[in-house]
Order: structure tokens, then sequence, then C-alpha cells
């Protein structure tokens, strides 16, 4: 068997057949995994469309109860409710948090009655207080007014004993926001609900495939596989050249 010495690689200007040869399968494996991620990247957000969720609804439905001088009641706990559910996802920017405890305090003061109100603003007090002069917030004296604040709120908002949002809500009350929540926090809340309430779906993400959602399979799974075939098939593609040119290792 002849031997040749063609094993000088350069990827952009090969200078023997064998380079060339490995440049051009490299390339087409290239172009494989790029269309792979990035087609898929494209092809979601061709297909996506803007999903919101069931508390967006409420939200539309009720928001123009704030604008009235005795919005109703059961209106504005429908509001807390939700104000409450973006205030438990995770990540929210400052400014909005910000405008969504604004809007929740006030929605709590303008449900609760005269004793209530009297009770909420002394137990909030007290637990800014608190909350303010400890750094831990697992000491006994923190989680034993926290826990008179959600108890309280869970009696005004009608929250559930199980209701996850019944924990969160002592963290979202602010004395100083009870009685006004103005034009700009209002427009940062209506912001907030759409930026956190709706959402991009397809198929592509609504579609499951071997019980994973398919666009975690794809991504975590597929992708990965392809990866290491792409190496098996680069390794074949290239003894079958060196046994096919003659060239030995």
């Amino acid at each position: 068997m002849e031997h040749h010495n063609d094993y000088h690689f350069s990827f952009f200007r090969p200078t023997t057949p064998n380079a060339r040869r490995n440049r051009n399968i490299i390339v087409q494996f290239f172009l494989i995994w790029a269309v792979s991620i990035f087609g898929f990247q494209i092809l979601l957000k061709v297909l996506e469309k803007p999903t919101p969720e069931a508390s967006y609804f409420v939200y539309k439905e009720y928001w123009a109860e704030t604008e009235k001088d005795k919005p109703d009641t059961g209106a504005l706990r429908a509001l807390g409710h939700t104000v409450l559910s973006v205030l438990g996802k995770m990540d929210i920017q400052p400014e909005y948090r910000d405008a969504l405890d604004n809007g929740l305090s006030w929605i709590t003061w303008s449900i609760a009655d005269s004793t209530q109100r009297e009770v909420l603003m002394e137990k909030v007090r007290e637990f800014e207080a608190i909350t303010a002069a400890t750094d831990n917030i697992m000491a006994p004296s923190y989680l034993a007014k926290k826990e008179e604040v959600a108890s309280l709120l869970a009696i005004i908002l009608k929250l559930g004993p199980q209701d996850i949002r019944r924990d969160i809500s002592p963290l979202s009350i602010h004395s100083y926001d009870f009685e006004e929540f103005g034009q700009e926090p209002r427009e940062k809340l209506t912001q907030a609900m759409d930026l956190y309430l709706i959402h991009n779906q397809s198929i592509l993400t609504d579609f499951s495939f071997l019980g994973f959602p398919f666009h975690y399979f794809y991504t975590a799974v597929f992708l990965l596989i392809l990866f290491v075939g792409l190496c098996l098939l680069y390794c074949i593609r290239t003894d079958m050249f060196h046994r096919k040119y003659g060239i030995a290792d």
C-alpha cells in the first residue's frame, strides 16, 4: 500500500486533497449543527403566539373597578388575588414590584372595614419595625409577627390556609401604601400584568414527546445525541476516506 504524508491541515486554505475533504466534512457537519440549533429557535419564534394566563382575564375584567369611588369588594378581592399571583413569580423587576405592592396594599385597605383597618395598620407597622430591625428572617419574633399579618390578610382577602399566596402577602403590604394608589404606580402595574401574565407559546412548547415538553426534549436530549452522533459520523467518514485513498494512520 502506498503511504502519503497528507496530514498537513489548514482549514481556510487546505493544501492537500485529504485536507480539503476534512474541511468539507467539518463544514457539512457544522451546517447541520447550526440549522438544528438556530433553525429550531427561529421556528419557535415563527410559531409562537401570546397566550394570557387565566389570572390575566380576571385582571382585565375587574381593573376598571379601581377607578370607581365605591369599587365592588368582590372585584377588588379578585384583583388582589391576581396581584399576589404575579408577586409570587421570581425575578420581578423592582419598579414593577413597588407598583404591585402599592396596588395590593391599596386594594387590601379598600376591602377592609373600619375595625379591620385599625388592626391592619397596627400589625403591619409592627411587622415593618421588626423587619427593619432584624437580619434573621427565621427568628421566632419575626415569624410570629409575619404570621399575625398573614392571618389578618387571609381573612380580608379570603385566602385559604393552603394558599401559597397567604405566605407571601405580608411581604408585599406596606402601611405607607394603604391610602394612595397614584397614576404612575397604576400604569406600572398594568405594564407588569402584560409582562408577567402573557407568555409566548407554540405547538413546540405545548407538545409532549416521551413524557417531556418537546422543546425541552429537543434542546436537552436530542441536540446532545446529535452532537455525539456527528462526532461518531466524522470518525467513520474519515476512516472511509483513509481506506479509499490509501492513507495510513
